[in-house]
Parts: C-alpha cells; sequence; structure tokens
C-alpha cells in the first residue's frame, strides 16, 4: 500500500526578503517563535521563497507577521 505524505505543515511564500540583512532580521523574527520548526529563504529564486515548517500556523499568520514588520509576502500557490 502507498502512503501519501501530507505536506500542509509546509508553507511557502513569495516575499522581498533579498539581502543578508533582511535574513539577519528574519533570524530574530522566526527563530523566536516556538510554533515555527524550521524556516529558510531562497533569495537567488525570483519570488525570493520563503519556505516555513509549522504545524499551527496558517499562511494568514505568516503573511501578517511579515507584513507587519515591513516585508512583502504573500502565499505561493
Amino acid at each position: 500500500m502507498n502512503t501519501i505524505e501530507n505536506f500542509d505543515h509546509i508553507l511557502l511564500f513569495k516575499t522581498n526578503i533579498n539581502c543578508e540583512g533582511d535574513k539577519q532580521l528574519l533570524h530574530t523574527l522566526l527563530d523566536t517563535n516556538a510554533d515555527i520548526k524550521c524556516w529558510s529563504v531562497d533569495m537567488e529564486d525570483t519570488d525570493c521563497v520563503l519556505r516555513i515548517v509549522s504545524y499551527t500556523l496558517s499562511h494568514p499568520q505568516i503573511i501578517e507577521l511579515l507584513n507587519n514588520h515591513g516585508y512583502y509576502c504573500c502565499e505561493l500557490t
């Protein structure tokens, strides 16, 4: 029997995080959030993709968090 893994806990976003300074600020913002298991940002991708692993947070919650700190962030579908 094949099992299908559920990837609902992996949240993907298009952002404007495109330099090391932005990434360092994100460390302060995201590393202190116990609901975020891990995160990464691909600054070489055109969409500056932010990938967050969380079992409790939703896309709108992350978008609000980043928008409140001056970043552009929208769900990547």
